[in-house]
């Protein structure tokens, strides 16, 4: 199985790094948020590399 990580377009708060994260694992996106917010200086330029690297998902209705 050759599965890639992407930006999630069903769930996604801001750019869906979280959301696509989430899916990736197979776990809500919730606790991922979670996790970036409770290490906050370092996510944040994390979060920011992800948004620029990851690549958008296709929309699934």
């Amino acid at each position: 199985m050759n599965r890639k990580m992407m930006k999630s377009k069903n769930d996604k708060s801001i750019y869906g790094v979280c959301g696509g994260i989430g899916e990736y694992f197979g776990i809500t996106p919730l606790g991922i948020r979670l996790i970036f917010l409770l290490t906050m200086p370092v996510s944040i330029l994390i979060y920011i590399i992800l948004v620029n690297s990851m690549p958008d998902s296709p929309r699934i209705l």
